[in-house]
């Protein structure tokens, strides 16, 4: 097999033919490994009449079956971990649809290709070793936080683990301790730079140069706000924790056009989210991932359900991906937690005061994203009764879901009915 890349000049000397039998000979392994070590792809396989050594070339991928957040919750927690748990070093999870968290896994070998990855990401963003990286993403099952921390970590750089929140010690720890670089998520760094207003303090004269910002979609618009109230460069990391977390791709800082995807490790396709038919590179569908070098929880042909299309790297001949225009599926993101309406919906069904008719209301706090749950009285309820549930919902709903949300109640017949697909989201952000 080809030497791996270790640094980002590695990766800008890279030819196609290289990175193609790089690849090739890593998803060779791949699917050898999960054939032989996980009970479920093998199982997957065989049904749809395909063995590992079909594979000859990229395009013989598609011979293979998808793999889908339903398997995942299928086999949890543990089932489709492709290693013996005396060999998992870590294991981290999302929300789930169903109250069961989206349980993944990392062996050691695991956690130094993340490292590697997202220290390349900080590298493309513009941070260098001896940059002090502030990492203002959530630490604990959310991959965020660990995911820099080890990243900027490998790169050299002096890691300042401040978690999310606590504004004021936010600003206090840019200012103090000379942070050059922020990882967080876009619309908590706008809450920052409103509280920066709010002390006085100009950003000019702070250090900080660069933001590295993810876990949810944002805009150019976004991306032009943050710049010019806060003089830094802003860009973009991409991932999701089913395929590894921060790192599966980021913006180079000289272009800000799309993230390049470190194909080395993840291999991109873009499907019709309907038919399943893998479309070709610039036409728009659903993103489609397949790890290339994970060994606890490989995954292959991962449908994202993230809308978006591949083009030609600018920067090296990995491949870029354009922001992500929507999803196939109704999943939203609220402060960069992974939320369904049918997990609330679960919730609600717990109460019986409260009728399964409800909208979920998106909106803008500030900068911040604010949940508005808008729920019937179940017939005959008492109104005393279903404000006490309403109240008991919303702590479940923080405990379980990991958001917060306001309830509103209405009179029986107080939400719009539909003869199709209820309408279960209205998103005012």
């Amino acid at each position: 097999m080809l030497k791996p890349l270790t640094s980002l000049n590695d990766v800008k000397q890279l030819s196609k033919d290289n990175l193609e039998a790089l690849q090739v000979a890593r998803l060779k392994e791949t699917l050898h490994h999960v054939f032989n070590h996980s009970l479920p792809y093998r199982e997957k396989f065989e049904e749809a009449g395909v063995h590992p050594d079909d594979l000859n070339n990229l395009q013989d991928l598609k011979k293979f079956p998808f793999t889908t957040k339903q398997d995942l919750r299928a086999h949890y927690p543990f089932g489709l971990f492709s290693v013996p748990m005396d060999q998992v070093t870590r294991i981290h999870a999302s929300s789930g649809t169903t109250g069961k968290p989206t349980v993944v896994g990392y062996t050691k070998d695991d956690i130094d290709h993340w490292a590697t990855c997202v220290a390349r990401s900080i590298e493309a963003a513009g941070g260098r070793a001896g940059d002090r990286v502030q990492v203002a993403y959530g630490y604990g099952l959310f991959t965020g936080g660990l995911g820099a921390h080890y990243g900027a970590e490998k790169l050299g750089c002096t890691v300042i683990p401040m978690s999310g929140g606590q504004t004021e010690k936010q600003v206090q720890l840019l200012r103090d301790f000379q942070s050059d670089i922020i990882m967080v998520t876009p619309s908590y760094m706008l809450n920052i730079a409103d509280e920066l207003d709010r002390q006085g303090v100009d950003p000019r004269e702070l250090k900080l140069r660069l933001g590295i910002f993810g876990a949810e979609p944002w805009t150019n618009a976004m991306r032009q706000a943050i710049e010019t109230r806060c003089g830094i460069d802003a860009t973009d990391i991409y991932g999701l924790s089913e395929v590894m977390g921060p790192g599966v791709a980021q913006e180079f800082v000289d272009s800000k056009d799309g993230p390049t995807i470190w194909e080395d490790h993840f291999l991109p396709e873009i499907i019709d989210p309907d038919t399943g038919e893998v479309l070709e590179d610039g036409q728009e569908g659903e993103l489609v991932f397949t790890s290339l070098t994970k060994e606890a929880f490989p995954v292959i042909r991962y449908r994202t359900r993230d809308l978006t299309r591949l083009l030609p790297g600018s920067e090296c001949v990995m491949r870029r991906m354009m922001k992500i225009t929507g999803r196939s599926d109704d999943m939203m993101i609220v402060r960069g937690v992974n939320v369904f309406p049918s997990q609330i919906e679960e919730l609600i069904l717990r109460f019986p005061a409260l009728a399964p008719h409800y909208q979920i209301e998106l909106s803008k706090a500030g900068n911040m994203d604010a949940v508005m749950l808008r729920i019937e009285l179940a017939a005959g309820a008492n109104k005393e009764t279903a404000t006490a549930q309403a109240g008991e919902l919303e702590a479940q709903i923080k405990a379980l879901i990991g958001i917060s949300c306001g309830t509103l109640l209405c009179d029986e017949g107080g939400i719009p009915r539909s003869e199709g697909k209820a309408k279960r989201v209205v998103d005012r952000r």
